[in-house]
């Protein structure tokens, strides 16, 4: 009878390298360095915009206050600086509601956090779960810092790793 041979050869027949696949990228080494850079970057930011919005919706709904800058006081009639007011009845009259810029950046500067997660996604490679892990850093506050240092030593051991890996061009 004749014996049937695996299609890949063992690891003694090759060897003694670890069968498996090689290792490949979806960029270039400087396309991935920039797109975490970008992310690292991006990170941060919306990290600290998070903080922030934690620090307004605490003022908000425990205390009933608004950021505001500029602006009359509804309750003087003199003109007001920077500082807490009154939600409700608004206590400042054509001020900046910087509560509500807060709100506004943070949304935005999230949706270019996500692209910064996706390009680094794509051109790593990874599996869905790490897209979404990514994601996640960007609506639980502190976590942007913590999965930020996590990846990048992750991304920067893996080109490390494979140096043969990004060579497309």
């Amino acid at each position: 009878m004749i014996d049937p041979k695996p299609a890949t050869p063992s690891s003694q027949e090759s060897g003694g390298k670890t069968s498996g696949k090689k290792r490949r990228f979806g960029g270039t080494e400087a396309q991935i360095r920039s797109a975490l850079k970008f992310y690292k970057v991006m990170a941060y930011l919306t990290g600290t915009m998070l903080l922030l919005l934690c620090a307004e919706l605490v003022a908000r709904y425990g205390f009933g206050q608004y950021l505001f800058a500029g602006g009359t006081s509804a309750v003087t009639g003199q003109p007001f600086g920077f500082g807490f007011a009154d939600a409700e009845p608004p206590a400042v009259l054509n001020g900046v509601n910087v509560s509500m810029t807060v709100l506004i950046v943070h949304g935005w500067m999230y949706v270019v956090y996500l692209i910064s997660n996706f390009r680094l996604w794509s051109l790593m490679r990874w599996p869905f779960l790490k897209l979404v892990l990514l994601a996640l850093g960007g609506v639980v506050p502190f976590l942007s810092f913590i999965v930020e240092k996590k990846f990048h030593a992750e991304v920067e051991a893996e080109l490390a790793a494979h140096p043969q890996a990004p060579q497309r061009y």
